[in-house]
C-alpha cells in the first residue's frame, strides 16, 4: 500500500503469469505512481523506485524480480471499500539512475495496458466476405491466455466486403489493422479492466451511452470537488466532409451528402456549426457504404468544439474519475455546465497524495439536464 490518505490507498500486484502482491521492501520503496488514461492515446502507467545496493552484486529490488520486464502488473485504488482498477498492463521499461549519495539511486519502471500484446507481430492476412467488426472478434480471441477476456463490446459495421470488389488486407500488427478497421468506420478501439484481472475490448462509436459520473462541482461550498477547471472553445474544430463516389454499375459520379459526427447522443442543446470542411480524396473508389462512413470517420475523428481541463480534489470527490464515459459539471454557469465526454485522466499518487487531473469534451455549449447526478 502506499499513499494512505483519508482512506485512499494505493494497491499494486506484479508477475511474470499471474500478478501477486509486491513486496513490501518495494512497496515502502516506492515515491510516485502516475497512471494515464486516454481515450484517444491509449493507457499507461510509470513508477518511481527508491534503490538501495543492499546486494554487493546489484540493487535488490533488480533482482528480486517483482518488477522485471514484460511482468504484467495491476494497479488499483482502494477508496473507502471500493477497489477500482485503474490499469491491466505490462511493464516495458525500465530507466535506472544510479547515484553515489545514499537512497538518491532510482529505477523508474513504465508500461502500457495489455493492447500492447497485440502490437508485438506483424502479420500479412486476408478476410475475405468478413465484415470488420467480425474481424476484430476473431483476432481478439486468440489474446484471452494475456487477461483479454471479456465479454468485449463489439459493435457491428455495416459494410459487408464482397470479394469481387474489396478484401480486407491485413499488413502489420493485429493492434495497428484493428486501429485502421476502427478509424474508416468513425469507431474508436480500447481495452480497460473489467473486473479485477479480466480486461475487455471496445470496438465501436464513442460510448457516450449510461448513467454519467458523479458531477464535478465548483463555487459550492461544501460540495465543491475541484481544485480548478477551465473551458476552451474552438470554432475551427468541427470538420465536415465531401467527396463522391462513382456507381459501379451505371458508372455515375454520386457526391455523398453531408455526414453527422458519430457522437450519439448529442449532450449539449447548442452544438457549434461546422465551418471546415475537409475533401475526401479517395472516395471514388469506393463503395456506397465505405463512402459514407469514410464521411462520418472525418467528422468523427475532428475534435469537438468544446473542451475542459481541470484537476479533481480526490478526497472530496470521493471516486475514480472514469476516461471514456460521461461525467456532469455544474457551478460554473449555464454555457458550460452540464455533460461532458472524459477524454482523459491523469491519477498521480505519492505518498502524502492523490491527485486526478482530467481533459473533457463536448459539441457545443449549454446543458441539457435541469439535475446532475451527484
Amino acid at each position: 500500500m502506499l499513499g494512505d490518505r483519508k482512506g485512499i490507498r494505493l494497491m499494486i500486484w506484479s508477475g511474470p503469469t499471474i500478478p501477486t502482491p509486491l513486496p513490501p521492501e518495494v512497496l515502502a520503496s516506492l515515491t510516485k505512481v502516475d497512471v494515464t488514461n486516454d481515450a484517444r492515446q491509449g493507457d499507461g502507467f510509470q513508477m518511481t523506485v527508491q534503490l538501495s545496493k543492499d546486494n554487493p552484486a546489484d540493487y535488490g529490488i533488480l533482482l528480486g524480480g517483482s518488477l522485471d520486464l514484460f511482468n504484467r502488473m495491476i494497479i488499483a485504488v482502494l477508496i473507502g471499500a471500493s477497489l477500482e482498477v485503474l490499469i491491466d498492463g505490462v511493464i516495458t521499461q525500465h530507466q535506472l539512475s544510479p547515484s553515489e549519495e545514499p537512497g538518491r539511486s532510482a529505477l523508474t519502471v513504465t508500461g502500457k495496458d495489455i493492447s500492447v500484446m497485440l502490437d508485438l507481430e506483424e502479420h500479412e492476412d486476408s478476410y475475405p466476405y468478413q465484415p470488420d467488426s467480425v474481424i476484430v472478434e476473431r483476432l481478439l480471441l486468440t489474446y484471452i491466455p494475456n487477461g483479454l477476456m471479456g465479454p468485449h463490446m463489439i459493435i457491428p459495421t455495416l459494410d459487408f466486403p464482397i470479394d469481387l470488389m474489396r478484401t480486407p488486407q491485413q499488413h502489420g500488427t493485429d493492434f495497428k489493422f484493428i486501429l485502421e478497421l476502427a478509424r474508416r468506420n468513425g469507431y474508436v478501439f480500447y481495452v480497460e479492466p473489467f473486473m479485477f484481472g479480466v480486461t475487455r475490448a471496445y470496438f465501436g462509436p464513442e460510448n457516450r451511452i449510461g448513467l454519467p459520473q458523479a458531477a464535478l462541482t465548483l463555487n459550492m461550498g461544501t460540495d465543491t470537488n475541484l481544485r480548478n477547471i477551465s473551458f476552451t472553445n474552438d470554432s475551427l474544430a468541427p470538420v465536415g466532409a465531401k467527396g463522391s463516389f462513382i456507381e459501379p454499375i451505371l458508372g455515375m459520379t454520386i457526391p455523398i451528402p453531408a455526414m453527422p459526427a458519430l457522437r450519439i447522443p448529442p449532450l449539449t442543446p447548442f452544438p457549434s456549426p461546422v465551418r471546415r470542411t475537409t475533401l475526401l480524396s479517395q472516395s471514388a473508389n469506393l463503395g456506397p457504404l465505405e463512402a459514407a462512413a469514410s464521411a462520418i470517420a472525418a467528422a468523427t475523428q475532428a475534435p469537438e468544439a468544446v473542451s475542459g481541463q481541470g484537476e479533481i480534489d480526490s478526497v472530496r470527490y470521493g471516486r475514480v474519475l472514469r476516461a471514456r464515459s460521461l461525467v456532469g459539471v455544474r457551478g460554473v454557469g449555464f454555457t458550460y455546465d452540464g455533460l461532458y465526454y472524459v477524454q482523459r485522466v491523469a491519477h498521480a499518487i505519492t505518498l502524502s497524495d492523490y491527485r486526478q487531473s482530467f481533459t473533457l469534451s463536448r459539441d457545443g455549449t449549454g446543458a441539457l439536464l435541469p439535475v446532475l447526478p451527484t
